[in-house]
């Protein structure tokens, strides 16, 4: 009776584990969107991120690839979920810069503030089932991109 009721009581502990906060973030996604120039002007967006995630699903490693018609951007990011917060680090490979991310997970909800290089800018991401949402918006100018991704 004991060994019935600690393996029943295991199997949702396990359960918890492996789908942390960036477990339904796991594989592939391609998107489309909009990216809004600093003045204004707007440019269809294509995108492809991959996202590795740790067992527990506390912990994610994304490569993230982009190109308009006038702009690529390459991002490698990690980060880390504790208590619901996350931090993590970004690196922009084409350009040569890094900085920070710093924000919450509130179910299929991760926003924060990416920060580095004198560059802040706003991130919401918001995931539901395959399709995934995910707006970035510069802190001081009306610059940002609004994409739509879909899991592969």
């Amino acid at each position: 009776m004991m060994a019935a009721l600690v393996t029943a009581l295991a199997a949702p502990i396990d359960k918890i584990h492996a789908e942390g906060a960036f477990s339904r973030l796991a594989g592939s996604w391609i998107g489309s969107g909009t990216l809004v120039m600093p003045g204004g002007s707007r440019e269809k967006i294509r995108c492809r991120a991959t996202y590795v995630i740790a067992w527990r699903g506390d912990a994610l490693n994304q490569a993230l690839r982009c190109a308009s018609d006038s702009y690529r951007v390459a991002i490698n990011s990690s980060a880390i979920e504790r208590g619901g917060q996350v931090s993590g680090s970004w690196a922009e490979l084409t350009q040569g810069v890094t900085g920070t991310l710093t924000g919450y997970v509130r179910g299929p909800v991760i926003a924060g503030t990416v920060n580095g290089m004198g560059l802040s800018a706003a991130l919401s991401l918001i995931t539901r089932g395959r399709t995934q949402s995910v707006s970035i918006w510069l802190a001081r100018d009306t610059a940002g991109v609004v994409i739509t991704f879909r899991r592969q």
